[in-house]
């Protein structure tokens, strides 16, 4: 049985990735910043209330889910947030908001567990980037410097795992089908969007020995993947 950490865990992305890890087999730690799970997470554990861009709270949940499940193998970085903001409208603080949403949480939550996962074969970190990050739009400039941190951190954390049985990967979406998404884009063709539970397969895939020759990659995702 394989031992997944999934951050950010209680939303609708890490949810869908949560229940693809377990209907594989896998035992899931779910971490998340909102304090109460949504729902059941059979066999695995939830810790609600965790602010990941806190260092020492990051080691603290890292502590806690190997006391519980003895090891890692799979640490997937799903939480995040985003915000739509022109320059000329807003300030510095959307800026220090993406970063502490999207790359602290995922610095210091792979930080803490990358002992665990440096020294565990077949281990693997699955980071989510954004497609938008590649080139980023009028309003994006936060959330996608934010995200283009995530896959400057996956290469150079590739780089440094090279020699360790530890893979590191990206996915890089484009709009996930969800319903703050739907809300904020009520005229956009849903049937494009990437459904949650689409890239959860990606996911399970880069974590998978069928993906053990692959690490560093960004990895772009575009397609719906089902009807919505």
């Amino acid at each position: 049985m394989r031992n997944v950490v999934v951050t950010g865990g209680f939303g609708i992305l890490g949810k869908a990735v949560s229940d693809a890890f377990r209907s594989a087999g896998g035992r899931v730690a779910r971490v998340d910043f909102s304090p109460q799970a949504p729902d059941s997470n059979p066999g695995g554990l939830d810790l609600g209330g965790v602010d990941l861009s806190d260092f020492l709270m990051a080691d603290a949940a890292v502590a806690r889910i190997l006391d519980t499940f003895g090891g890692i193998d799979v640490l997937v970085n799903a939480a995040g947030g985003f915000a739509w903001q022109t320059l000329e409208d807003g300030g510095p603080d959307v800026w220090s908001r993406m970063y502490s949403m999207n790359v602290a949480t995922c610095v210091a939550i792979t930080k803490a567990a990358l002992p665990t996962l440096s020294s565990t074969k077949r281990a693997a970190i699955i980071n989510i980037g954004a497609g938008g990050a590649l080139v980023a739009g009028a309003g994006m400039g936060a959330y996608a410097a934010a995200k283009s941190a995530i896959h400057r951190l996956t290469e150079s954390l590739a780089a440094e795992l090279n020699g360790s049985d530890c893979t590191i990967n990206a996915v890089l979406p484009s709009v996930i089908d969800t319903p703050a998404n739907r809300v904020d884009m009520p005229q956009a063709d849903f049937s494009q969007w990437v459904r949650p539970e689409a890239l959860a397969q990606i996911i399970l895939f880069l974590a998978s020995p069928a993906a053990r020759a692959i690490s560093g990659a960004l990895i772009p995702v575009s397609r719906g993947g089902g009807s919505a």
